[in-house]
């Protein structure tokens, strides 16, 4: 079963794994964010060890809840990209914080689209 239940406080920042961004209530992986995460799936399949958490984030429109179901839709296809890409289930947890950990807190366009982001962060 992917992703068996973790303490988010276990993960550390991902300096060699690079986030990957959507568009506007959508959840699909982009095709220049699929090249991310071949580069990240290398990366943890030459860290085999290494745990992976997946964050999926939303910007501030819509409500808690729906971003926080958006969010998660978001980890979910990010890790069932990675696991395509041949990096074991198991390794990857998920976790959905909606809008509630913005990387911008101006309210635009650009802004927001830093904000539509699954990020990753590790357990060695």
């Amino acid at each position: 079963m992917p992703g068996a239940q973790v303490s988010p406080r276990e993960f550390v920042e991902a300096i060699s794994l690079k986030d990957i961004h959507f568009d506007y209530d959508r959840y699909d992986i982009k095709s220049s964010d699929g090249k991310v995460l071949e580069e990240n799936a290398k990366w943890l399949k030459s860290n085999a060890r290494t745990l992976v958490l997946v964050e999926g984030h939303a910007d501030e429109r819509g409500t808690n809840e729906y971003n926080l179901a958006l969010g998660e839709r978001r980890a979910k296809a990010t890790r069932d990209y990675l696991m395509s890409l041949g990096v074991e289930g198991a390794r990857i947890s998920i976790i959905s914080y909606g809008e509630e950990r913005p990387t911008c807190k101006e309210g635009n366009e650009l802004c927001w689209s830093k904000n539509r982001r699954a990020h990753f962060l590790t357990r060695p």
